[in-house]
């Protein structure tokens, strides 16, 4: 029998609604010590699944709220055991009144994502689902909303699941063969699975190639502000912002370190990293800067170069140009549109050249359509894309251990060592869907859940 736990599954705010919740064998006797049916029911009597009016009340009989109650019998709930939920109005004391007395009436706190991983280990979730849970939770664009709200409904688990039977079916077979030598066992050849194996692989290179989709679609695209000092890259930086984040003065060098803002560019998410100006410097600080912002612009998804339209382009210009020679994904703005045209597009040697002022805003309207378009979404945000570094991690690993069994078979090697390839390869996909559970492993994903989910 698992204990009771109860929490506040929304937030601490205050709102129109606030839920307490519980679950557990026992949480209708806790209920009925704390809570008082409109119409006299306990909660044994009342209908399953319908909200019903009652009074919340305290230890001594104080009415805590006036607010609805619903009980979900096991094993049609979301953790599949007894819940029950009290829908109150959404005071911060209220909740935590109402909490206060389900602990006195025999619930224990519930720990952080404790909801979750019981839904997981009564088998409600597979892992895959419960993991989107807190991405659904933690979204901040709507096509990551959309892609955990997909992974949520079993989109990723639908797609592994054939995979993982495939390879249990090959493993039982060569088992079978081997345990049951007087049985009317088909015999056992490897080659009969070499396309499945083949056909298997490239499911899963096929959902390896979308994690670095998901990876902008769950964290944003990483944009490096780079170009020589006072061209305006704080000022664009805080006009996109929304704010003053980062200090700006004529003085050149004014930024020495890099400043990282996430924001929303259109319907596109990107962690802007204002760089200090590019240049050589005696100063060691600044070009301690300097060192660090170029670190920055080469891993970063886009780079963005910015330099003074109202000034010709200088040899700091083109060093910083050159710089941005090996960027995966470069534009050029052409800043102070407003005081000069000394620079035009046809002087800078990228693909896409937007004239722009970081001061009153012009063109950024254009960047931010530019930057949609280029990092538009290949695979639709369905539950297919990969955004998971955990799941990432156990799917290379399966698809290496595909890779090594495939070579293995062609290669002329024994069943029983290509099956320890394909072994390899299943225990690599149970730790995503949770077919093999791992302690740490579980303990490690719900620590990111929220008290309440």
């Amino acid at each position: 029998m698992s204990h009771v736990i109860a929490a506040v599954s929304t937030g601490n705010q205050v709102s129109a609604i606030g839920i307490l919740r519980m679950s557990g064998n026992g949480c209708a006797e806790i209920a009925d010590k704390v809570f008082r049916f409109q119409n006299g029911k306990t909660f044994n009597e009342a209908p399953n699944r319908k909200l019903m009016l009652g009074t919340l009340q305290d230890k001594h009989g104080r009415i805590i709220d006036s607010c609805m109650a619903v009980y979900t019998r096991a094993p049609h709930s979301y953790t599949g055991e007894d819940t029950v939920e009290f829908h109150c109005h959404g005071s911060p004391a209220v909740l935590s009144a109402g909490l206060d007395a389900l602990y006195l009436a025999g619930a224990r706190p519930a720990a952080r994502g404790e909801f979750t991983k019981r839904a997981f280990l009564n088998g409600q979730l597979a892992l895959t689902q419960a993991e989107a849970v807190i991405d659904l939770i933690e979204a901040e664009t709507a096509d990551a909303a959309a892609n955990a709200a997909g992974q949520v409904g079993g989109v990723l688990q639908k797609k592994l699941a054939p995979v993982y039977n495939d390879l249990t079916d090959l493993c039982s077979h060569f088992h079978a063969v081997l345990d049951y030598p007087d049985e009317d066992i088909e015999d056992f050849g490897l080659s009969a699975y070499e396309k499945s194996l083949n056909e298997n692989a490239k499911i899963l290179d096929k959902l390896l190639k979308t994690y670095a989709q998901g990876r902008i679609l769950k964290q944003g695209v990483s944009a490096a502000i780079v170009g020589k000092p006072n061209v305006g890259k704080s000022s664009l930086l805080n006009a996109l912002a929304g704010f003053d984040r980062v200090i700006v003065t004529d003085i050149a060098g004014t930024t020495r370190d890099t400043v990282e803002e996430t924001v929303m560019v259109g319907n596109t998410k990107l962690r802007l990293i204002d760089t200090a100006g590019i240049r050589l410097t005696d100063d060691k600080i600044e070009a301690m800067g300097v060192e660090r912002s170029k670190k920055v612009a080469e891993e970063a998804d886009l780079v963005i170069f910015v330099c003074d339209g109202s000034e010709p382009l200088t040899q700091e210009d083109q060093e910083v140009i050159a710089f941005c020679a090996d960027a995966p994904n470069a534009i050029a703005l052409i800043n102070k549109s407003d005081i000069g045209a000394k620079v035009v597009p046809s002087d800078l040697p990228f693909m896409t050249v937007i004239k722009i002022c970081a001061k009153n805003g012009d063109g950024l309207d254009l960047l931010a359509g530019v930057i949609e378009d280029m990092f538009a979404n290949e695979t639709p945000c369905d539950g297919s894309i990969l955004t998971n570094t955990r799941q990432f991690d156990a799917v290379r690993r399966a698809f290496d251990a595909m890779q090594a069994a495939i070579k293995g078979l062609r290669s002329g090697l024994t069943p029983d060592a290509v099956l320890l390839d394909v072994e390899t390869a299943m225990e690599a996909m149970g730790e995503v869907t949770g077919n093999i559970v791992r302690e740490d492993i579980t303990a490690r994903i719900f620590e990111r859940f929220c008290v309440g989910k």
